[in-house]
């Protein structure tokens, strides 16, 4: 056959692939419970999947055939007209796979083929439209094969296609190619920037679920006004006096009684592909956060409350009984409770009808170590808090509140209250020789003291000076606690002073100011640790990515799995649990303050100090040191979050500085990059606006800049949110240890309480702190809050698996860094395993695990996510 003649038969030729989707019926679980029935919503879920794949398939090929279509856009070959990637022929899915060893559960594959002539050159992007009448569905990928000149094509699409009547433009696909905005293919780069635009929208409009656009907004939709002029809460966000990162724009109409603020309802629009559904686990852990907050709450409110007569705990074996025997409850309230999904696990299943949560971690080995003073240390280095403490730079310790708005709020801890129990040291030569440190709990608290004091709590702002001890443990020396003065703010406060006692009434006395420390330091941690530091301030990160960096941009590529489902937590999150009258405002300290708190001190947030070392060094306890691995010398030397953290913080950058390295050859490149500019100015001047005038912020010119921004982000969405969010329940869940409240001020001598605390210090403690509904509304929130999921994605793992890119390089540096996470997980189980560290178990016999990277699914004390998932 002559050349000529090949060449007609071969320039029509077809090319075969294959589509993975899943149907939203197999995903939704939310709509599959809205019931809250047990039974027939999810019967008949499974009657229509079906067990046999005969059923999924006949059904699959009914539902899908000549209702969705796809066409392929040239990567290497342009239209002469316009320049833009010639498209080629319309093509409908064809007849399910069922044997393709590699689908996922709940996944169908469909076989196509394409018309692609010789003159169309490489595929490199798809349209894709849904016909289907009001479903949508989940595409998972398709896989062109044997592509002439080519071989196998990837394209990792994960993203919801709703029909096509609902979007303005098609919806587009790109191969798992990776390209800097000056190397992308000439005819691909039209498809590149419109798609760019699509997810930019117009900033106008509410927003419809189908949609895909990533926009700001402040904070104007915690408070609910219109319902209740109670439930007002001012705009956090957009103003230099309650300063916020910023949160996704949803353009929902504004309330009546207040034009600043935005009406409530139900749903809070997020851009599609970041709402829970991809996977059922994820969506039925936010339906059970849900239902505990709108069902299962008050109905335990109502249980204590009107059937049981006993709002209080009057000794700790009460508390303990919550996860040894639980609450029996009657048969009627039983039998309306049941089918609710987080009651499954809260019930006895042997006819007792209890109650009954799990024993948290902390009293698993010994039921009052949690009252040594070792261990009110230990936590705040290896707790689920244990980023806040400092050495102790000067003496008395100072404060930074405007003196004439409050008045002098120096310390009034003398030497003579720390010396005696500082086995001869001076303070002079304990601060010399890095030997104090404070957790200082009273800028934040003070100036809201006042109002936080007029409600049913009472509380005081605290200063804990410790004492690093030869043995590495830390010991408390002093507590002071201050009140407002009763004359007016600024007098400046009236302070006491509490030094450690083990006997008497005065051991009681002390245990009670331990327990105004955590009560301040619970709330700290989980409007500013938890919420602010890891929650709210990557939220920007996720928006300003989408708006400008493509899915075909190596910085888009690092980046996404560190955002999956955290735009979407924090949406549920300012339904049930940060709003107006929500879980954190019922519980905590802070109350009806909590979130405008937080404003407060994001005032202060530096994201160049959230990476690990410069946070260590900014908070005194740890030195610059060439000499010491990853440049650094802990102060002390046995702080467990500390040393682990480097460990992993380490691993992190080695992985970014390779991958970032391999696509930016110099700094040049990383100016000339207009997406990434786009991104970096949008980020810090819209995202971050409220502190766009920080001369902090890193320009973004060079490599270095980018690595550490890139390993900074990570690190905040990944191990550090794992430290303070997945010890929540095996420290917080015995409510003793961490209680949120404080309702009585510290008895004098002379007094009722003070009788009482002297004849009954339980009752008199368990009094003061957290009562027992707000105990049980904690315990059935954090159990959630602190859990994994089944189809959790860890560090060091990707959900698209090896096809994430298809560049062999940046693989195998991933693959290495999944190794050395493995290595650094055998490694911190042999230091828990190292008796001389004391800190790391400490009296409770707790090893510190919360850095450990890999964990199985539930209530485990370790593994680190890749996101703020949960």
């Amino acid at each position: 056959m002559s050349s000529l003649v090949k060449g007609l038969f071969d320039k029509h030729q077809k090319v075969k692939g294959t589509v993975v989707l899943m149907q939203k019926n197999v995903l939704d679980i939310n709509e599959l419970t809205a019931a809250q029935s047990a039974g027939g919503v999810v019967d008949s879920f499974f009657d229509f999947v079906g067990d046999a794949a005969g059923t999924v398939a006949d059904t699959a090929t009914s539902l899908f055939r000549r209702s969705v279509a796809l066409w392929l856009i040239s990567a290497t070959v342009a239209d002469g007209k316009t320049g833009k990637g010639k498209v080629g022929e319309k093509t409908y899915l064809a007849s399910v796979i069922t044997s393709l060893p590699t689908l996922g559960d709940k996944q169908n594959a469909f076989s196509i083929e394409f018309e692609w002539d010789n003159d169309m050159g490489t595929p490199g992007a798809f349209y894709i439209e849904n016909y289907l009448q009001g479903g949508e569905f989940f595409l998972v990928s398709l896989t062109l094969e044997d592509v002439p000149n080519h071989g196998t094509i990837n394209f990792v699409c994960n993203s919801w296609v709703y029909n096509a009547k609902n979007y303005k433009t098609k919806r587009i696909f790109f191969a798992n190619k990776t390209y800097l905005p000056s190397e992308t293919p000439a005819p691909l780069v039209y498809y590149r920037q419109e798609e760019l635009k699509t997810l930019r929208g117009d900033g106008t409009g509410e927003r419809k679920e189908w949609e895909r656009i990533y926009d700001y907004d402040v904070y104007n939709d915690l408070g609910d006004v219109d319902k209740n002029a109670s439930l007002a809460r001012p705009v956090v966000g957009g103003s230099s006096t309650l300063p916020y990162p910023r949160r996704g724009r949803t353009g929902r109409k504004a309330a009546r009684k207040d034009p600043k603020s935005e009406s409530r309802s139900d749903t809070v629009y997020l851009p599609r592909d970041e709402s829970f559904g991809h996977t059922k686990s994820s969506d039925f852990l936010v339906h059970i956060l849900k239902s505990a907050s709108q069902n299962v709450i008050p109905r335990l409110r109502s249980i204590v409350t009107l059937q049981f007569h006993e709002p209080e705990f009057n000794t700790f074996e009460d508390v303990r009984s919550l996860y040894e025997g639980g609450i029996r409850l009657p048969t009627d309230i039983l039998s309306e409770l049941s089918p609710i999904p987080l009651f499954k696990e809260l019930f006895r299943t042997d006819g007792e009808a209890a109650l009954k949560f799990p024993p948290p971690k902390v009293i698993q080995v010994d039921h009052s170590a949690w009252m040594t003073d070792e261990e009110f240390a230990r936590e705040m280095i290896a707790g689920v808090n244990p980023h806040i403490i400092k050495k102790l730079l000067e003496f008395p310790p100072k404060s930074k509140l405007d003196t004439q708005l409050f008045g002098n709020n120096t310390s009034t801890i003398t030497k003579e209250h720390l010396q005696p129990n500082m086995v001869g040291v001076t303070v002079e030569q304990a601060i010399q020789n890095n030997k104090l440190f404070i957790l200082d709990h009273h800028d934040p608290l003070f100036p809201y003291l006042r109002k936080i004091n007029a409600t049913e709590t009472k509380a005081y702002a605290t200063r804990t000076i410790l004492f690093l001890q030869d043995d590495g443990t830390l010991k408390p020396l002093a507590i002071e606690l201050s009140r407002p003065h009763p004359q007016g703010d600024s007098f400046g406060p009236v302070s006491k002073v509490y030094l450690p006692a083990s006997e008497g009434v005065e051991a009681s006395i002390w245990l009670l100011a331990k327990a105004y420390v955590i009560v301040n330091d619970s709330c700290y941690h989980q409007l500013v640790s938890h919420w602010l530091n890891t929650h709210a301030v990557v939220e920007p990160f996720v928006i300003a990515t989408n708006r400008h960096l493509s899915v075909v941009h190596p910085i888009h590529k690092l980046l996404l799995p560190h955002y999956r489902d955290t735009m979407n937590i924090n949406a549920l999150a300012r339904n049930v649990l940060v709003n107006a009258e929500g879980i954190i405002e019922s519980t905590f300290l802070w109350g009806k303050y909590a979130l405008e708190m937080s404003s407060v001190v994001y005032k202060d947030w530096v994201f160049t100090e959230q990476g690990l070392p410069n946070d260590l060094i900014k908070r005194g306890v740890a030195v610059e040191d060439p000499t010491s691995a990853y440049g650094l010398r802990l102060l002390i030397e046995d702080y467990p979050y500390a040393s682990d953290g480097l460990e992993i913080w380490a691993a992190i950058k080695s992985w970014v500085d390779e991958y970032v390295n391999f696509y930016y050859k110099s700094d040049a490149s990383i100016a000339q990059d207009s997406e990434l500019q786009a991104f970096w100015k949008e980020l810090v001047e819209v995202g971050h606006g409220d502190l766009k005038n920080a001369t902090w912020w890193f320009k973004m010119q060079t490599r270095e800049e980018l690595i550490e921004a890139c390993t900074t982000l990570i690190w905040i969405a990944s191990a550090l949110h794992a430290a303070v969010n997945f010890g929540q329940y095996p420290y917080g869940g015995y409510i003793v240890n961490r209680p949120t409240k404080s309702r009585r001020f510290m008895p004098e001598q002379g007094s009722p309480e003070y009788d009482e605390l002297a004849k009954d210090y339980q009752k008199s403690y368990l009094r003061t702190i957290t009562p027992k509904n707000d105990t049980l509304t904690d315990l059935t929130i954090i159990e959630v809050l602190s859990r994994h999921a089944s189809d959790e994605q860890y560090l060091g793992e990707r959900i698209e698996g090896d096809l994430w890119t298809s560049d062999s390089q940046p693989k195998e540096s991933f693959k290495r860094f999944g190794k050395k996470l493995a290595e650094i997980e055998q490694k911190l189980i042999q230091r828990n395993n190292d008796e001389t560290l004391r800190n790391r178990n400490g009296p409770v016999k707790m090893p510190y695990t919360l850095l450990y990277p890999s964990s199985e699914e539930g209530l485990t004390c370790r593994g680190i996510p890749n996101s703020v998932s949960i």
